[in-house]
């Protein structure tokens, strides 16, 4: 994978990135209504690498003062679904006791990786703790956890793009699109 992205290797666009952005204002409006009148801190957390695009665009629609944090999280490595084994790759560098905290997520798929987080955050005592996911996938949900604001509910299919990627590419497609098997099948 070298050179110019290959728009090819999507068989079509899901999410626009029109759709992301009005989507994303929608949700920072929601946000700062909700949180408005809550008292302590307000904390966003992008979990990497993945919500890097959404969480910048989100904090950017959030009007209240709140810190940003990054926490990398690893259970996929190179594969195109979780392994179950929940690797923290970067912490936070804030405590988050007495905080109310909105982890930033790009995709909710089989949900382990974000349940383990919560009960790892959850145990650092925030005020209050809630997910904020741009896109979610509850046909493969192997757990019971749901976002509390979610961005688009999406099929079972293998996306990229708006900082999902493929082997570590095609993040920075300003949209969200389903990529063709042949290309991830290729590698098998």
């Amino acid at each position: 994978m070298k050179g110019l992205i290959n728009h090819d290797d999507i068989s079509r666009v899901l999410v626009s990135e029109q759709e992301i952005q009005k989507r994303i204002r929608e949700l920072g409006e929601e946000l700062s209504r909700d949180y408005a009148d809550l008292d302590g801190e307000i904390v966003l957390i992008c979990i990497l690498k993945g919500a890097v695009m959404f969480f910048a665009d989100l904090a950017r629609c959030i009007n209240l003062h709140l810190q940003m944090e990054f926490m990398g999280i690893s259970s996929y490595g190179n594969e195109q679904k979780t392994s179950g084994i929940v690797r923290i790759t970067k912490d936070i560098d804030t405590s988050i006791t007495g905080k109310h905290v909105i982890i930033a997520e790009d995709i909710m798929d089989s949900g382990l990786t974000l349940s383990h987080l919560m009960k790892l955050l959850s145990s650092r005592s925030p005020a209050s703790l809630k997910i904020c996911c741009l896109l979610d996938k509850p046909s493969r949900r192997e757990c019971d956890i749901t976002p509390d604001y979610c961005g688009f509910e999406i099929p079972n299919e293998f996306v990229v793009g708006y900082g999902l990627d493929y082997n570590g590419f095609l993040r920075n497609l300003p949209y969200v699109g389903v990529l063709k098997p042949c290309v991830y099948c290729a590698e098998e």
